[in-house]
């Protein structure tokens, strides 16, 4: 047992690489990318000799223990935890004290197949119908007239491995109100949605689809595709609108799970979310024979636990095709947490969720007249520009109890 408290795992993916990265190589080498290849070369030297290290000695007692450098390839299993604390510490300034939904949107397994010859290409269409979905089924008036901010992860894989492009979405619980066209008012108002509930599921679904087959019709027109293999006769422009027509009829999985709740629960989640790579070396079992076998988890048999054995160069194969490209941004922002206004905007937001708070807070009696930017008038304590005002009673003693200030 480490130091840590957790048991060091029997096999790593690293250990796979060790044993049979070269006939890997061998078989699958001229289908790899350069940034694949580094990531199995970077995954073989972490923590080894390869990379140096250093040696920690106790002045008490003497002992010595070597430890090596890590590699710090984001595919690494065992390089995560550091660049997810740092990570998490940022993002952390940037939570509300409201209650924030996690949706998850998911590519067909028709477009996941597609989608592994033009991943940048791909993957950032479903950034981009995704963003464009919650943004705009949020600023509709009938649904919730506000604009919101979603932080958007992106993963390729599924439990056993398989190509399975989704993003995960943590979606504030309400925004700053907002025209049909997602334009924040001169004067926003907050408006948060109804408890434990975001968006329909249903409206989310048949946008993000119509959206994304928009896009991707566009970019066949605008030769940027690529077909290789089984799906080369897409290039032609009737085949590619026949295998496009059943999936405008087909449902699209757009999912929303059951709120976080707070800052807190969100800050959970997202460690361990945003940093995660394919699998996991706790997953591993063991390497036996020239083949892998892990533990899974079967979504559509209620998460039972199950077990895969592959062959070393079917399990390296899965295991490389969500390698991602060079300097590709799995994590992105969008609406109020869109890095280019982000300060300005929370800023607001918190000044406007603690007014509302205060608001809640009043005595029933007292009659709050709030007086809106337009009038000129700010606090002198820090400059906001929405002011609530209690009118004295007549005989002059104050309408609320004086703060204690001793």
């Amino acid at each position: 047992m480490s130091a840590a408290g957790t048991e060091r795992p029997v096999l790593e993916v690293a250990d796979i690489i060790r044993v049979h990265g070269s006939d890997f190589l061998e078989k699958y080498g001229g289908t790899l990318s350069g940034t694949q290849k580094k990531a199995l070369r970077d995954l073989t030297a972490c923590r080894t000799a390869a990379l140096g290290g250093h040696v920690e000695q106790c002045l008490d007692c003497g002992h010595q223990r070597i430890a090596y450098n890590s590699c710090r390839n984001r595919h690494c299993p065992k390089c995560q935890a550091q660049s997810r604390a740092r990570w998490l510490e940022r993002q952390a300034a940037n939570l509300l004290p409201v209650e924030y939904h996690h949706v998850v949107f998911t590519l067909p397994q028709e477009i996941a197949e597609l989608a592994l010859a033009n991943r940048v290409l791909m993957y950032d269409l479903l950034f981009e119908a995704a963003s464009a979905t919650l943004r705009e089924v949020a600023a509709n008036p009938k649904r919730l007239g506000a604009s919101i901010g979603a932080l958007l992860v992106l993963h390729t894989w599924g439990q056993n491995l398989h190509h399975h492009p989704h993003v995960h979405g943590v979606v504030t619980g309400g925004g700053l109100s907002c025209n049909s066209k997602g334009l924040i008012d001169k004067s926003p108002r907050w408006v948060a949605c109804r408890p434990g509930f975001f968006l329909p599921v249903r409206v989310l679904s048949r946008l993000f689809r119509g959206k994304y087959l928009d896009e991707l019709r566009q970019a066949h027109a605008d030769g940027k595709l690529n077909f290789l293999g089984k799906l080369a006769g897409l290039a032609n422009a009737k085949a590619f609108a026949d295998w496009m027509s059943p999936l405008y009829a087909k449902d699209w999985v757009v999912y929303s799970k059951q709120p976080f709740g707070g800052p807190e629960q969100v800050l959970k989640y997202l460690a361990r979310y945003t940093h995660r790579v394919a699998i996991s070396n706790h997953r591993l079992l063991k390497l036996e024979e020239g083949k892998v076998t892990f533990r899974y988890k079967d979504y559509a048999e209620d998460q039972r636990t199950k077990y895969m054995t592959l062959t070393a160069d079917e399990f390296l194969r899965r295991f490389t095709q969500h390698v991602l490209p060079k300097q590709f941004m799995k994590i992105r922002h969008y609406g109020l947490l869109a890095n280019r206004r982000r300060q300005h905007l929370l800023t607001l937001c918190r000044r406007l969720l603690l007014a509302i708070l205060v608001s809640q807070q009043l005595p029933a009696q007292v009659d709050p007249i709030v007086i809106e930017p337009a009038l000129g008038r700010c606090c002198p304590h820090c400059g906001g520009q929405r002011l609530i005002i209690h009118e004295l009673p007549t005989d002059g003693s104050p309408a609320l109890a004086p703060r204690d200030t001793s």
